[in-house]
């Protein structure tokens, strides 16, 4: 009887990995990367619920990297099957598995010179650019839409998740054995309805246990209409002072948003023409993926590219690669929006950006999504008079706006809508990757709404799957 075990991403929203056994083959939905506290994360990037010689096979849900990137870690480990996921995953992964063995191997550098001084044993990096390069190889990208066997007796389709380019809901048929048979649905991560660039989620078929993503299951989100109002509006106040707009923003899938919803602005003339620069190596490079890859678009982003010719910022958007095109920027004065990585403020060139910009009333810092605690940005969205960056204090006299609407999960309502149509027809919910105050909210939302078998997922959980 096929079972499941949960690893990563249970009782939390980082380090997804759920596995599936069936006909003596271990299969790992998802291997991703686990984040947070340097001590803790560490350890359990390190640590397997089966050896990965053991696992026959892994299908990706997307390539965010609390979803992807611990797939390196797990071919130096010993894992040498396939790895299924969408063409445009693949492409992601590509340039976002390389950046991240870049980060962690410049991290321990610095962490690393500290140990020596002390006398301590050098860490080493989880894995390095050799591993990423024999992890590409085993990539095989299938179609949304398209039937193909994972291990004997398992059959997989991903589904449109509408989530980033190309994340797919991945849908599971096992093989009648002894009269039985089973099916299964992870969502992945689910995207929000009428999102800019990519299509809708597609609806979730009927299987007998659904895994279901429960990141913002307690919260409501302000609509998509209403975060491009705030956003165009907090950006023409900026120019009409003759401020910069600085907007710190995640390399892949936020930033191509963002300068998505600009074009558009500016080609509509609801805003005025100024200068969009896109500041971060990895999201110039994700943004070419985006281009490669028009398949995923919506109506609407395609017919904005007939019109254009390119929905990404052609002929206003200037994408900067060098660090002397990015110290450059700090010269101009006159009003411009520069995008650049990460979004929390907590690593990269945005901090430059902020530390020259933030003592100008004229100037903006906005914030498109959500700031986690503990990260600077979280403390300029929080109303903070003072930062210090650099070893340097600077007094926050630039405006600071954060934008909700721009999240690409699904809030409760959208989740909700999704599983509606299969309430007295699916036979259990297991949620996972979610804090324990969304998850919670949303259990007892699904209860009150009639599902009845709903169980919220912890970590090394392993149970039988339900059967037919």
């Amino acid at each position: 009887m096929p079972e499941i075990l949960f690893h990563g991403a249970a009782g939390e929203v980082t380090g997804s990995m759920h596995l599936i056994r069936t006909n003596g083959h271990w299969v790992a939905l998802d291997c991703g990367l686990f984040q947070g506290r340097r001590a803790e994360s560490e350890a359990k990037n390190r640590q397997w619920p089966v050896p990965p010689r053991e696992i026959s096979a892994a299908v990706l849900s997307h390539a965010h990297i609390d979803h992807s990137g611990r797939l390196p870690r797990l071919v130096k480990d010993g894992f040498e099957g396939p790895i299924y996921c969408t063409p445009a995953t693949r492409d992601l992964c590509a340039i976002m598995l390389p950046d991240s063995a870049h980060i962690q191997e410049e991290d321990l550098h610095y962490l690393n010179k500290r140990r020596a001084r002390k006398g301590l044993e050098p860490v080493q990096p989880l894995y390095e650019y050799s591993d990423v390069v024999a992890t590409l190889r085993l990539f095989q990208s299938i179609s949304h839409g398209r039937w193909f066997s994972v291990v004997p007796g398992l059959l997989a389709c991903f589904n449109d998740a509408g989530h980033m380019l190309g994340s797919a809901g991945i849908h599971l048929e096992f093989a009648k054995r002894n009269g039985d048979t089973a099916s299964l649905y992870y969502t992945g991560d689910v995207g929000r309805f009428d999102s800019p660039i990519l299509r809708d989620p597609a609806p979730f078929p009927e299987v007998d246990t659904l895994l279901c993503e429960s990141t913002y299951g307690g919260r409501m989100n302000e609509s998509i209409e209403e975060a491009k109002e705030q956003f165009i509006e907090a950006i023409r106040r900026t120019i009409a002072r003759g401020g910069k707009v600085i907007i710190p923003s995640f390399a892949v899938g936020r930033t191509q948003t963002v300068v998505y919803a600009l074009h558009e602005a500016m080609v509509a003339g609801t805003l005025p023409r100024v200068p969009v620069f896109v500041d971060s190596p990895l999201a110039v490079n994700a943004t070419e993926v985006f281009k490669l890859h028009p398949e995923c678009y919506d109506v609407q982003a395609r017919a904005f590219h007939r019109v254009t010719g390119d929905i990404l910022g052609g002929g206003c958007c200037t994408y900067i690669r060098t660090l002397e095109e990015s110290k450059a920027l700090h010269e101009r004065r006159a009003p411009c929006v520069i995008i650049s990585a990460s979004g929390m403020c907590e690593t990269g060139r945005i901090q430059h950006h902020v530390k020259n910009n933030i003592e100008s009333p004229r100037n903006l810092i906005l914030f498109p999504g959500y700031q986690a605690e503990h990260t600077l940005g979280r403390k300029l969205v929080d109303g903070a008079r003072t930062i210090n960056l650099f070893h340097e204090q600077y007094t926050v006299r630039a405006e600071v706006v954060q934008i909700h609407g721009f999240s690409g999960h699904a809030d409760q309502a959208e989740l909700l809508k999704m599983l509606q149509p299969l309430r007295g027809r699916i036979r259990r919910i297991y949620l996972v990757h979610g804090e324990p105050e969304q998850t919670d909210v949303f259990h007892q939302k699904l209860l009150e709404n009639g599902f009845h078998d709903v169980i919220t997922a912890r970590r090394d959980q392993r149970d039988e799957l339900l059967t037919n």
